[in-house]
């Protein structure tokens, strides 16, 4: 896998306590919103306390992981993806991510990393790549670290496991934590 590149976006992979359970939020999408959104991307909340598509660069929560909503024709839908400008019934919406800044996620690099890049930072390639026909999210880490002192969207913790992965392959996978989380203090790159 590691020598193809097949992105998948953050896909949690463990959480140091066990628990890596998404956030359930009611109405968390507003009707309407004209950014499409999905699974395994990264999102942030508004001001109004909204999630919304991220954007590299910025402070942010964690990963889309689906959401479930009552269409505007009154039929109950599940979806991974939430589809640009959808409207449902009002206090339909319950939104699900992933918000702890303690989990680790697995996420694909658009080229090759090396084991001294434990520990660095580095920002989102690709941010909103993705498949609006399976609803997953292809985002990528990137190989170009932002390096000591500075902070990036990501802090590289280790390699992923698998048997087809290995530091230095041309797409290598490795488990990151959220570097900019909107909840907590930003801690710059050793």
């Amino acid at each position: 896998m590691s020598a193809t590149s097949a992105p998948f976006g953050l896909r949690p992979s463990f959480h140091p306590s066990g628990l890596d359970r998404a956030v359930a939020l009611a109405n968390g999408i507003a009707s309407a919103y004209n950014t499409g959104i999905l699974k395994g991307q990264p999102v942030a909340l508004d001001t109004s306390g909204n999630i919304i598509a991220a954007t590299a660069g910025s402070a942010y929560q964690g990963a889309f992981a689906g959401h479930e909503f009552t269409d505007t024709t009154g039929r109950r839908l599940v979806s991974n993806q939430w589809v640009a400008n959808t409207a449902y019934q009002a206090g339909s919406q319950v939104t699900y991510y992933y918000s702890d800044p303690n989990i680790v996620y697995d996420i694909q690099a658009n080229g090759s990393l090396a084991q001294t890049s434990i520990g660095d930072q580095a920002n989102f390639a690709s941010i909103t790549a993705g498949s609006t026909t399976t609803g997953l999210s292809q985002c990528m880490i990137s190989t170009s670290l932002v390096g000591s002192g500075a902070v990036g969207d990501l802090r590289i913790i280790g390699l992923s496991n698998g048997v087809d992965n290995a530091w230095g392959d041309a797409f290598t996978v490795v488990q990151v934590q959220v570097s900019r989380s909107q909840f907590v203090a930003t801690i710059n790159a050793i």
